[in-house]
Order: C-alpha cells, then structure tokens, then sequence
C-alpha cells in the first residue's frame, strides 16, 4: 500500500467521522421530536477535524487546512462549554 492510498484512506475515514455527525442529530433529534444537539455530535466533530485537517495538511491545501482548523477550535469551545456546566459547583 502506498503512501497516498493511506493519506486517501484518512481523508475517507475523517470525512466519514464528521458525516456521522449529521447522523447522530438526526436521531437524537427525531428520538426527542425537537431540533437538539447531543455531545456526542461535538465529538464527532472533533474527531472527523482533526483526522481531515491530517489529511489536509498532508495534501498542503490552505483553504482545506484554514477551514478545519478554525472549525476545531468550534468543536473544543463547545465541548468545554458542555463539560463546565456539568461538573458539579464547589462548596461555598
């Protein structure tokens, strides 16, 4: 196997990460009946970003590599957001 088919093997499997994104708030949303957006699309995102902007980086494309790295620092903000309003308040 050469090295681009494995470069095109990542890219195929971090588009496929952040395509199951759509697929993970489609069904939470149909499960509740109304528009939400479960933590679990925010990891995808994550994942499907960071494996894309790989790829990106390994094709050398700027727009490719300017748009998942901005979309990332989304996903991580998102994430800490979900995470602080979890964790439990500390005694007074």
């Amino acid at each position: 196997m050469t090295e681009s088919t494995i470069w095109l093997i990542v890219g195929f499997i971090g588009q496929g990460l952040f395509s199951a994104r759509f697929l993970v708030q489609w069904l939470a949303s149909e499960r509740l009946k109304r528009s939400i957006i479960p933590t679990a699309f925010w990891y995808f995102s994550l994942a499907g970003g960071i494996t894309l902007l790989s790829y990106a980086i390994y094709k050398l494309d700027p727009v490719f590599i300017t748009g998942q790295a901005g979309g990332l620092l989304i996903y991580i903000r998102n994430l800490y957001f979900i995470r602080r309003d979890r964790a439990p308040e500390a005694p007074a």
